[in-house]
């Protein structure tokens, strides 16, 4: 069979693909300090309150979106039957509820720590249980692994994940090889503005203590309108981009149409055109590399 390369991607993007799994999205200063909040997760009044709470919203947004796409599951699980990559899991603060929704959720974190928090809580409920599963590993790990992370899931979660990462070309790349076409890409983060440094870093960092002093580096956010360029060279199409605003007073988030600080942001992997027209010419350099990187690959 004539492999075939998505039209999606650019031919930068294509030399990428070959190189992508030497690199790391990890960077080991954040496992490092993740590491040691590890036993901290599920203390809805600690340093992760600010994620318990964002559920409010997030949860949603994802339960939304994905009906849109999907239609409903069976009555009381409206996710059922989707396959949901959470990447960055930590304790499982997203995974559990979205494995409440029916839908079958793989957690991954580089914390090892994290990951056993995160299996211990899930063990008492048997919903949650029988729902999710957990691995103490890589987003470009799991792409790797003989291909059985290709193209396995319905939808990737990433929340509260790209700033504290290496590298955001490894990561839109991994997501769309992961993503079936067609799948979801849900991201939360944090623009990079100075309204976002005053009120990530100083005051919830050094002021309110909201977060452990810290926990995040200005230099790795990044601006909605940079993330969306960087998703569509990678064959994505992002769909929306929503503001949102925590309320360090009553500790509740809500949307607003203002992405200055936190913002979610929903894309699409796009559908690979299968046509004649588009195959390959076997004798073009980039397929040839395409072709043994696959080979090494699988």
């Amino acid at each position: 069979m004539r492999m075939r390369t998505s039209p999606c991607l650019s031919l930068g993007d294509r030399l990428l693909w070959v190189q992508c799994f030497s690199q790391t999205t990890v960077d080991p200063n954040e496992v490092k300090r993740f590491q040691l909040l590890a036993s901290k997760w599920w203390n809805e009044q600690g340093e992760f309150a600010a994620l318990h709470s964002l559920n409010d919203l997030r949860v949603p947004f994802i339960r939304d979106n994905l009906l849109n796409a999907h239609g409903k599951g069976l009555p009381g699980k409206p996710l059922a039957e989707l396959r949901i990559l959470d990447v960055g899991c930590g304790g499982g603060l997203l995974t559990e509820p979205l494995g409440r929704l029916g839908a079958c959720v793989l957690g991954i974190d580089p914390v090892a720590d994290s990951i056993g928090i995160a299996e211990v809580h899930a063990w008492h409920d048997p919903d949650v249980h029988n729902n999710v599963r957990y691995r103490s590993i890589t987003l470009e790990e799991l792409s790797e692994k003989g291909g059985k992370g290709a193209g396995q899931f319905d939808a990737v979660v990433a929340s509260e994940v790209v700033e504290h990462l290496s590298q955001l070309e490894t990561f839109a790349l991994c997501c769309n090889q992961v993503l079936k076409p067609g799948g979801s890409l849900f991201i939360t983060t944090i623009n990079k503005t100075r309204l976002s440094y005053a009120l990530a870093i100083v005051v919830a960092e050094e002021v309110l203590r909201i977060t452990p002093r810290g926990t995040h580096d200005w230099d790795k956010f990044v601006c909605p309108m940079v993330l969306e360029r960087l998703l569509e060279s990678h064959g994505f199409h992002v769909e929306s981009v929503r503001g949102m605003m925590y309320n360090p007073l009553s500790g509740a988030w809500r949307w607003t149409e203002n992405t200055s600080v936190n913002y979610a942001l929903h894309a699409v992997k796009l559908k690979e055109d299968t046509s004649p027209d588009d195959e390959d010419d076997p004798n073009d350099p980039i397929t040839v590399a395409q072709a043994k990187a696959r080979r090494w690959y699988n």
